[in-house]
């Protein structure tokens, strides 16, 4: 399991590798400044479930969750105390 740097920088490249930008901050709104679109988020959940092996259900599926790698991140840690 990748510690918390790993776990935001693995989340920064999958979404680096989706936009046309070369840069973006963990506090950054990717929705909000046009970086990507609302379906991009079905992508994020595939890739998190993926990434780090945990089950992303209803009540995660929140838009907050999915607007910055900081907050993908601590979903991913949430999840991951859970287990």
């Amino acid at each position: 399991m990748a510690d918390n740097a790993g776990n935001k920088a693995a989340i920064r490249e999958f979404i680096l590798e989706n936009i046309s930008e070369s840069t973006v901050r963990d506090d950054e709104d990717i929705f909000e400044r046009g970086l990507v679109r609302s379906m991009f988020v079905m992508q994020l959940v595939l890739f998190v479930e993926q990434e780090f092996g945990v089950s992303i259900t209803g009540e995660d599926l929140q838009f907050d969750n999915f607007r910055t790698v900081d907050r993908i991140d601590e979903l991913v840690s949430r999840k991951l105390a859970a287990v």
